[in-house]
């Protein structure tokens, strides 16, 4: 079953990227302490271009771990030509170096996982090469990927206040902020939503454009330029576009937050009113 995996991710994969892998499992194959190695992200669906990053989980056995997360820049210069790497904390993930390569010059991810807790992950990635049949394989199988899908409620608790928010910045005439803030609805909340609805993965607004190409009018409608008028409008088509898209959650346990809403929306309209005739 993995040949067959391994054979179907790489049918669309530039050569390039292909030899960048082939080196870099040699290389690891040598160090007794790495269990064995996979890669995920796009390299899973077989379809990838020259844009494409490679997205590398390293098991390690638990007993080497502390030494290997010790050593993970030395790992990572022995896999190419290293320009720059740095460690995840900004993204969340210690474990993992983040790396750009020359010859070819490619963003490469390596995350360095103990053997047993690689069992928890968001997706299946394909084993490039393990210890022995079961080293990596086993441990896989023991759970199922979960990728993290949105709380509901968690947003419905936020928004208004989000919105509010926002309007308070095109107000004052913060425009930037306001920029980026809208663009922070539509990348935390908005897309994530349209995509689920689409039948895909919450993955912010990643390749929407193709997984949700009848949406993407109406998301365009909250991209703003540094204009009062059009960040009032892209917060507005934010708020609009969330209320639509939360009617698929509103079951008997969803609680709305009807009166920070009406007052909230009722507050953008009068800023509306304000920067559009001034």
């Amino acid at each position: 079953m993995l040949d067959k995996q391994r054979r179907m991710s790489s049918v669309m994969i530039p050569i390039e990227h292909q030899n960048f892998i082939n080196r870099a499992v040699e290389i690891l194959k040598q160090d007794g302490r790495i269990a064995g190695a996979a890669l995920g992200g796009s390299y899973i669906t077989g379809i990838m271009d020259e844009f494409s990053d490679l997205d590398f989980v390293i098991a390690v056995y638990p007993e080497f771990y502390g030494q290997m997360m010790n050593e993970r820049m030395e790992i990572a210069g022995k896999l190419g030509v290293l320009l720059s790497a740095f460690t995840g904390e900004h993204v969340g993930e210690p474990r993992l170096v983040i790396c750009l390569y020359d010859f070819p010059l490619i963003h490469v991810d390596l995350k360095f996982v103990s053997l047993a807790d690689a069992a928890r992950r968001i997706e299946d990635p394909i084993i490039l090469y393990q210890k022995d049949d079961i080293a990596l394989a086993g441990v896989l199988s023991e759970e199922a990927a979960a990728f993290p899908l949105p709380d509901i409620q968690w947003i419905e608790d936020r928004f208004w206040v989000w919105v509010h928010y926002g309007a308070g910045k095109i107000g004052r005439g913060e425009l930037f902020e306001a920029m980026e803030h809208i663009s922070f609805l539509r990348q935390t909340v908005i897309a994530p939503l349209i995509l689920m609805k689409n039948g895909k993965l919450p993955r912010g607004v990643r390749k929407i454009e193709s997984d949700a190409p009848y949406d993407i009018p109406g998301l365009l409608g909250t991209v703003a330029v540094h204009d009062a008028r059009s960040c009032f409008m892209a917060l507005k088509k934010a708020a609009e576009l969330y209320v639509g898209l939360r009617k698929q959650y509103t079951d008997g346990t969803f609680q709305l937050r009807d009166a920070a809403e009406e007052k909230t929306m009722a507050y953008l309209e009068d800023v509306g009113n304000k920067v559009c005739c001034n």
